[in-house]
């Protein structure tokens, strides 16, 4: 164990300015401000759900404020020229940046050595022949006449897409996924670079969750890419012995922990944002927990009379503590934010429903929304 021993509130401190969090938020956000946000956080995760507002668009504003949500569209689906994100699977379904392509191609790979279904290779040949292609464009439900079930299409265009044969051309409709060759997505000058073996890429990813995390268990590097505790075992062992990571110890974690060598200090954090279920500070829910002695759970499958916090919740971080959790909905026909529960940690201070009250206000502005009602209207639970 390292003599190197942190309090939990300097670990929450690093791992909050790891984050993006401290910082003012920018008057008017331009590309450079969301490009900086992509890069520091290296992952957006993508959800079906939007209940809200599509979960990939919502770290960004939690970090910058207000900002042109068509600037990630055009970075992730836009022209060829204008790229600067590509779709994988890295957490979950992900927004990356375009550097970290080589960096998957190791998981590509594997996918590529599953042995390929014949029908993977004729929807490959359909989409190289006819353009880029959505599930739905597929003829399905014709095995009689030498065609597959609906199935087997969606097996396959996944399979491709895991391999990195296809990728996403575009979005459609409610945000389906349309499917194109990945050499006439992504840019030649990032396919033309080289590929790292899957040691070195592991490292550079595990590397890249560290500087991501500022500080984290192994489990919580493991988790920021996904990879299989070996694949991150050895290569912390590696950042360790380069002296990019350093062995430490927090107070109150059972395990140890690992401190990237340029991760800030912070002595402390100014900041109000209202978190996504999925967004990286809390997706893992053990070290929410750990941070912030916040526990969290989404209950969007959890039946409704079931539920304690709600449908759709974000937590609300005031400074450097997660104070209040609120469910919130877009009603996007009546052209309001629906603000449906709130639920106040039982140390909340007493300015939490006023910054409370002026973030919500934003974000319905940002969201062309205007706020159905007042919190003090809300159902309140755990009140102060």
């Amino acid at each position: 164990m390292s003599s190197d021993t942190l309090s939990l509130t300097a670990a929450r401190r690093i791992a909050l300015a790891a984050q993006g969090f401290g910082p003012a938020r920018p008057p008017a956000v331009a590309w450079r401000h969301l490009a900086r946000t992509l890069d520091r956080l290296a992952l957006h995760q993508i959800d079906s759900v939007n209940v809200l507002a599509r979960a990939h668009y919502l770290p960004a504003f939690s970090r910058l404020g207000p900002y042109d949500r068509t600037l990630i569209d055009r970075a992730a689906w836009g022209p060829r020229r204008e790229r600067r994100l590509f779709e994988y699977w890295a957490h979950e379904a992900s927004l990356l940046p375009l550097a970290l392509h080589p960096l998957l191609r190791w998981r590509m790979a594997r996918a590529e050595s599953a042995a390929p279904r014949p029908e993977a290779q004729a929807v490959l040949d359909r989409i190289s022949g006819e353009g880029p292609m959505a599930a739905s464009d597929f003829e399905h439900g014709r095995s009689r006449s030498g065609w597959w079930e609906w199935g087997d299409t969606k097996r396959a265009l996944e399979w491709l897409f895991r391999a990195g044969r296809l990728t996403t051309a575009t979005r459609r409709g409610s945000f389906e996924r349309v499917y194109d060759l990945s050499e006439r997505v992504i840019p030649k000058a990032i396919l033309a670079l080289p590929t790292p073996g899957e040691a070195e890429a592991q490292r550079r990813l595990v590397e890249i969750s560290a500087r991501a995390l500022g500080i984290a268990t192994a489990g919580d590097l493991r988790d920021y890419f996904r990879l299989k505790p070996e694949e991150a075992k050895a290569a912390i062992e590696a950042l360790v012995e380069d002296g990019i990571l350093l062995p430490v110890q927090v107070e109150t974690w059972r395990q140890p922990a690992f401190l990237h060598a340029e991760a800030r200090r912070p002595r402390r954090i100014e900041a109000q944002a209202l978190l996504a279920p999925f967004d990286p500070l809390i997706w893992e829910r053990a070290r929410a927990e750990r941070l912030f002695n916040f526990r969290y759970r989404i209950e969007i499958y959890t039946p409704a009379e079931k539920r304690v916090h709600g449908y759709y919740v974000l937590p609300f971080l005031m400074d450097e503590a997660l104070v209040a959790r609120v469910d919130l909905k877009s009603d996007r026909q009546r052209g309001r934010l629906v603000v449906r529960q709130i639920g106040y940690e039982p140390d909340a201070p007493p300015e939490t429903a006023g910054r409370l009250a002026a973030e919500l206000d934003t974000m319905a502005s940002w969201l062309g929304l205007e706020i159905a009602a007042s919190i003090e209207e809300a159902r309140v639970i755990v009140p102060r």
